[in-house]
């Protein structure tokens, strides 16, 4: 595809955003009040322009190549600083506010949110926070779904995940090392104990969450995920493994870093085992963050020293 002598416009750049946002050209046309043939008469001038195929279309809409993913990231900061300058030079209201998150089943993560939306001087923002399965995570920050991830690793599932992060173009930023706990209700009668051993765990029944069908030791959310174990249950959200650990007096296996506000029936018990918790984001590897990623992971790091654990990096 050979390049024009002409630039990228900015509304070109606006257009493409939401392209990739909704899937689909016609939909967002619809969105932005253009008509289907220039949306999609703009996303083709503006593949030409760059000399790259930015998008591969079907019947039932379009898909980022893996050129498109990169050059996403970088048409969205673009946007973000015209609308800085805007916002500083023109007196413009603030722009309307856009991240997307994806992580494991972390209390913390839903807090940092909290306190981003909380501190937003937006009058509009579209904020997601998807607490999905590992590989799940992975693929929305590959295809930019999400622009963070939030997930564990430790030496047993390390190699994989670096592997296929490394496949996928993205890095991994160590946030902290977690010593494992146990999750369990306040009504357990393992709640009143200092600490508790494997052995004190035999009988009781463990809560995992389910991978789906890359249900794998290494995409497992828990550590000691290949220890076998009588009773085990399967869940596929938070809510629902709270409502086992007081129903079931169950249990499942993190980092032992908990909201009271949120979750007040759930105690963190520390786990007698030689194992480490390596907690971290990831990204694009080639792509930097928006300022709003960025200010997502700066109360990420305030809530986490919140708990007396010390940050890395």
């Amino acid at each position: 595809m050979a390049k024009r002598s002409s630039g990228i416009t900015l509304q070109q750049l606006t257009y493409y955003i939401e392209v990739a946002a909704e899937g689909s050209i016609s939909a967002a046309a619809d969105l932005l009040y253009v008509a289907q043939p220039t949306m999609s008469a703009a996303m083709k001038d503006l593949e030409s322009r760059v000399g790259r195929v930015l998008l591969l279309r079907s019947a039932r809409g379009v898909t980022l190549t893996t050129d498109g993913v990169e050059f996403l990231g970088y048409a969205r900061q673009v946007v973000e600083q015209v609308a800085l300058l805007e916002q500083r030079y023109l007196d413009r209201p603030p722009s309307r506010r856009l991240l997307g998150v994806s992580t494991q089943h972390y209390s913390f993560a839903v807090d940092a949110l909290v306190r981003m939306v909380k501190a937003t001087s937006a009058a509009e923002y579209e904020f997601s926070l998807r607490e999905t399965r590992t590989w799940d995570i992975i693929e929305d920050v590959r295809t930019l779904r999400s622009e963070l991830g939030i997930l564990y690793r430790n030496d047993f599932n390390r190699n994989v995940i670096d592997k296929l992060l490394r496949d996928s173009g993205l890095a991994f930023h160590p946030l902290f090392i977690a010593e494992p706990h146990i999750f369990i209700s306040r009504k357990n009668p393992l709640a009143s104990r200092d600490r508790v051993t494997l052995d004190d765990l035999a009988g009781v029944p463990r809560l995992t969450f389910d991978q789906g069908a890359n249900n794998s030791f290494y995409f497992a959310e828990e550590i000691l995920s290949t220890l076998s174990s009588p009773q085990d249950i399967r869940v596929s959200d938070r809510a629902t493994i709270f409502n086992l650990m007081i129903g079931l007096d169950g249990y499942t296996i993190s980092t032992g870093i908990i909201s009271d506000d949120l979750d007040p029936e759930i105690v963190a018990i520390p786990l007698d085992v030689d194992e480490r918790i390596e907690i971290g984001w990831i990204g694009h590897a080639a792509i930097p963050l928006t300022e709003q990623a960025q200010r997502y992971l700066a109360e990420l790091r305030t809530v986490v020293s919140g708990f007396g654990v010390e940050l890395l990096g």
